[in-house]
C-alpha cells in the first residue's frame, strides 16, 4: 500500500514514515498542505496521514478540496488538536479517522492499514494461491508450507501480485504500489526484485512474465 505523509515537523514525519516503511509500506512525506495537493494530483495514495495545522494550505482545506473532488484516498488526521470538539470538527470536514497526538505507533500503524482496506473491495487477510500463503497480519509469507525470508519490498511486490487474483500487474503499478516517490522509474528496480523473490519462490515457477508486467 502507498502512504502519503503530511506534518510540518520534519523529525515527527520522519519517524512516521519510517514506522509504516517497517511495515513494507510505500511512504511518501512532505511537509505542507500545497506539496500535499500536488502530490495527491499525481500519485494514487491508499491512505493520507494529515496534520491539521499546516503551512501554505491548512490541512483542513486539503481535506475539503479532496472530498470536493471525490477522491478515494482514505484521510486519518495526525495532531495536536485534541479535544471532542476538534475530533468533531475533523471528522465533520471529511476525514475517515482522527488520531491525536501524542500516540502509540502500533496504534497508527492499525488505523492506516484499517483505512487501507476500506478503500479497496475486501480480501480475507490470509491469501493462497499457487501453494503460496500470505498471511498479511502477520506479514509472513509461505510456499507449500514452507516459510519465505522475503525483504520488505519483495513481500510488497509478492502481496501486489497476490491480491491481483491472476490479473496482470503491469511494471508501472507495481513501482506505484511498492515503492515511493523516491524510486527511479526508469531502473529495473522492479525487475531485479522480481527476480530475487522468485529464486526465494523457488520452483516451479509461479511468477510469469507478460507483456508489460507480471502475473502470479
Amino acid at each position: 500500500m502507498r502512504i502519503l505523509v503530511v506534518e510540518d515537523e520534519p523529525v515527527l514525519a520522519d519517524l512516521v514514515a519510517e514506522g509504516l516503511r517497517r511495515q513494507a509500506m510505500a511512504v511518501d512525506v512532505v511537509h505542507d498542505g500545497a506539496a500535499a495537493l500536488e502530490c495527491l494530483s499525481v500519485n494514487d495514495y491508499d491512505v493520507l496521514v494529515l496534520d491539521r495545522d499546516l503551512p501554505e494550505v491548512h490541512g483542513d482545506d486539503v481535506c475539503r478540496e479532496l472530498v470536493a473532488q471525490g477522491a478515494s484516498v482514505r484521510i486519518l488526521m495526525l495532531t495536536a488538536a485534541v479535544t471532542v470538539g476538534d475530533r468533531v470538527e475533523g471528522l465533520g470536514l471529511g476525514a475517515d479517522d482522527y488520531l491525536p497526538k501524542p500516540f502509540a505507533y502500533a496504534e497508527l500503524v492499525a488505523r492506516v492499514q484499517a483505512l487501507a482496506r476500506r478503500r479497496v473491495p475486501p480480501l480475507p487477510p490470509v491469501l493462497n494461491r499457487a501453494g503460496i500463503t500470505l498471511d498479511a497480519p502477520r506479514r509472513q509469507a509461505f510456499r507449500d508450507g514452507r516459510y519465505l525470508p522475503l525483504s520488505r519490498k519483495e513481500y510488497s511486490v509478492l502481496e501486489v501480485l497476490m491480491r491481483a487474483q491472476g490479473a496482470v500487474v503491469t511494471t508501472e503499478e507495481l513501482l506505484e504500489r511498492a515503492w515511493d516517490e523516491r524510486a527511479d522509474p526508469f531502473t529495473t528496480v522492479v525487475k531485479a526484485t522480481v527476480s530475487k523473490l522468485r529464486a526465494k519462490l523457488g520452483e516451479p515457477r509461479v511468477i510469469v512474465t507478460v507483456p508489460g508486467g507480471y502475473r502470479l
